[in-house]
């Protein structure tokens, strides 16, 4: 073995790498709420030591990702009914105004982005990739929220999705993922038009009907094997 080879076999993922793959893994529902994250498991599966994977639940911890019990170790984040109200109410009073901005400064080069972004959407639904149809629907509204061109809320938007694919996760249909395609179509229509009113508007009643979707009560656990979930 060259010292090169070998050098790259000790070559360790970083934390934020780790924090954004178990990010990924959340927001595409592949690690449901409640989903216990063992210690042991995760250095296997990114092959880190114990320390590192305590400073990365710690990271997930202060994003609301990961919920830490003394004595009983990592969880994934399971909102309660209560939590679910309170995302969704932060939703409704933030993403319409973020609409507002977009429509005064989205470029052409950004409705570009947005339509083949919704094109994609569109694409996962129609050939049943549930999966990547849930993280794309995520990612809209991050993009949106990049395109309004506010930092602190992009920042805010990036937990308020994470939050809602746990709720989504937890309290939706088998079948539900986080958006309907065709809602963000209207609503980029919209911003194309520079229709403000218009934009916000319809960004409520999309937010509104996936809230109205959800069914608030208990869902059963089940144990998921996360070393080949999240396995480099």
């Amino acid at each position: 073995m060259t010292l090169a080879s070998a050098q790259d076999e000790t070559v360790e993922i970083d934390e934020e790498e780790i924090v954004e793959h178990i990010f990924e893994a959340v927001v595409e529902q592949r690690l449901p709420p409640g989903t216990k994250l063992s210690e042991s498991a995760l250095c296997e599966a990114f092959g880190v030591g114990r320390m590192r994977i305590r400073r990365v639940l710690l990271l997930l911890a202060s994003q609301q990702i990961v919920d830490l019990h003394t004595n009983r170790g990592a969880y994934v984040a399971s909102p309660s009914a209560e939590q679910a109200h309170e995302v969704f109410e932060a939703r409704l009073m933030l993403e319409p105004i973020i609409t507002r901005l977009a429509v005064t400064r989205a470029s052409d080069d950004d409705l570009a982005r947005l339509a083949d972004h919704v094109e994609r959407e569109h694409q996962a639904h129609h050939d049943n990739k549930r999966r990547e149809a849930i993280c794309l629907s995520g990612q809209f509204h991050g993009l949106l929220a990049q395109v309004a061109g506010n930092s602190v809320m992009h920042k805010m938007m990036r937990e308020l999705i994470t939050r809602t694919s746990l709720i989504i996760s937890l309290y939706g249909a088998q079948d539900m993922t986080d958006c309907r395609d065709h809602d963000h179509a209207r609503i980029i229509d919209a911003i194309r038009s520079r229709d403000a009113d218009g934009a916000a508007r319809l960004m409520h009643d999309h937010l509104q009907h996936i809230q109205n979707s959800l069914d608030l009560g208990a869902r059963e656990r089940v144990t998921l094997d996360i070393v080949s979930i999240l396995k480099r």
